[in-house]
């Protein structure tokens, strides 16, 4: 048999705190200092805290390495037998109650110990939150390299500005012995072939004369007379002129940068119809772009392909700091800007006309300026009037266009033969005439729509809708001239049928619904 101390086991003591019951284990080589501190801990207590243990008839017992031991719960007060009331007894029967007494004070070496840990574990805390303040310094970060950019696009305007400066003050002291330049021609007598002048000074410092500027807001200034140049001085004017640059706080140099970014006829377009509506065009209109299934149809699913593209691209011009006219302006001012502008660029679809006449008719009869919905058919209005007003134009001014536009329909219908897309008839140059093409667009198109608009501008009668009826009397003129050329033609052919010029007599009919797809 072994001795009884390698049968030793650690013994348990049961604490009653505030009637839950705590187990405490500690071996017999602690002393009462130890033992003391780990009833200490178990009970929340500060370690240097003196406390007493009482059992059930409130008797104190020793805290030491020798103290009875306890059960966890009571013995039953009805329990008779002599054995287990020697078991009760043996083990003090219930958990012990615990009763602070006093606080010790702490030696200095102790109290020097207790701020040591006190650091130790502040220290711990600071380290598991590395991760908020690596966040946090990457915050800050992020903000400091925000204002560094801001900051570098600032320095890279100002030196442009410099710039921009420089070369306006030395073209001041170069035309300081030079005369005001003159309007290039008279718009009171239009029957004077005048040659336009070519001396003046590049884009932008050329300045417009009395003349031009009040040349440039009539619908008989001819832009054909002016070079490319030119037409950014005189788009630059209107700007100013309609106070766009003073009532937005446009920066007038940036202003004349952003223009240079635009070809002539795009930016000719863009200023007559306040809007980039014709950007980056490509030559084909949206039926072709949805027949071929195009990029831009895809992009687009299909909805007002070319109108979407015209407003993207502008969007991207402006976001260019170099570019940017809306810079100046409250997020909110641009906002409503760049709604405005989407608003109008999408409406000169052509696909969309009869649903925006329709919209615009049913105001006429009670318009209220102070309605927006009203106000924003009206803008949408005057940009198609825009948008496709050349007839208005006098007849050597606008029949130029009017090849153009024709060689372009013409490419369209070549390219559609030979990918073996539908063709529409109006484009068809085997089928259609110049005279037959501008007839039913002036009756149908034209016409209609700045009559309406003169419910409401009874001047637009005079200086637009007149226009159109000469227009479209010249071009019924032109069609009789060669209805009557063909027929004699074919008289001396005796008999000789062009299908082709029989299909030419059918697009007559069919052109008339299909200009407006």
């Amino acid at each position: 048999m072994g001795s009884g101390s390698s049968s030793y086991r650690p013994k348990a003591i049961y604490l009653d705190i505030d009637g839950r019951i705590q187990k405490v284990v500690f071996s017999k080589y602690c002393n009462s200092s130890d033992i003391m501190d780990l009833f200490c801990i178990a009970t929340g207590l500060p370690r240097n805290t003196t406390i007493s243990l009482l059992t059930a008839d409130d008797a104190m017992v020793s805290i030491d390495p020798t103290m009875p031991a306890n059960s966890e719960r009571r013995c039953a007060k009805n329990t008779f037998d002599g054995i287990s009331q020697g078991n009760c007894l043996l083990s003090s029967s219930t958990p012990y109650k615990v009763r602070p007494v006093a606080v010790k004070q702490l030696s200095e070496k102790e109290e020097l110990i207790q701020s040591v840990l006190t650091q130790v574990a502040e220290q711990f805390s600071r380290a598991f939150k590395i991760n908020e303040l690596k966040a946090e310094v990457a915050n800050h970060l992020a903000v400091l390299e925000k204002r560094v950019e801001l900051e570098g696009l600032k320095v890279v305007e100002i030196e442009k500005c410099k710039s921009d400066i420089k070369k306006m003050r030395e073209e001041l002291v170069a035309r300081s012995s030079r005369t005001s330049c003159p309007c290039k021609y008279s718009f009171v007598d239009n029957s004077k072939k005048l040659t336009p002048r070519r001396d003046v000074p590049t884009y932008p410092k050329y300045l417009l004369s009395p003349e031009t500027i009040e040349a440039l807001r009539k619908p008989t200034f001819d832009v054909w007379l002016w070079e490319p140049n030119e037409m950014l001085s005189c788009l630059e004017h209107m700007y100013h002129d309609l106070g766009l640059v003073r009532d937005f706080s446009i920066n007038p140099i940036t202003l004349r940068r952003w223009l240079e970014k635009f070809s002539q006829m795009d930016i000719l377009i863009l200023m007559t119809a306040a809007i980039c509506h014709d950007l980056d065009h490509p030559g084909y209109n949206n039926t072709y772009q949805i027949n071929a299934r195009t990029e831009l149809a895809v992009r687009y699913n299909d909805i007002s392909p070319l109108e979407n593209h015209h407003c993207a691209v502008a969007f991207q011009i402006l976001a260019q700091p170099e570019c940017n006219i809306f810079a100046n302006m409250q997020l909110d001012e641009f906002k409503q800007i760049r709604q405005g502008m989407i608003t109008l660029i999408l409406a000169t679809d052509m696909a969309r006309h009869a649903e925006i006449m329709d919209s615009f008719k049913e105001t006429m009869e009670n318009f209220d300026y102070s309605n927006e919905e009203h106000m924003t058919l009206l803008k949408m209005i005057l940009i198609k009037c825009c948008d496709i007003s050349n007839e208005v134009r006098p007849m050597e001014v606008a029949e130029p266009w009017v090849d153009c536009l024709l060689e372009e329909y013409f490419m369209q219908s070549d390219r559609e033969k030979s990918e073996g897309l539908p063709v529409a008839p109006f484009m068809d140059r085997d089928k259609v005439t110049k005279a037959t093409a501008q007839i039913g667009f002036i009756k149908f198109v034209l016409i209609p729509m700045f009559e309406t608009v003169t419910k409401l501008f009874p001047v637009v009668e005079e200086i637009m809708l007149q226009p159109l009826w000469e227009s479209r009397d010249h071009y019924e003129e032109l069609k009789q001239m060669d209805d009557a050329l063909r027929e004699k033609t074919e008289s001396l052919t005796s008999g000789h049928t062009d299908p082709q010029r029989e299909g030419s007599r059918d697009v007559r009919k069919s052109e008339d619904n299909a200009i407006l797809n």
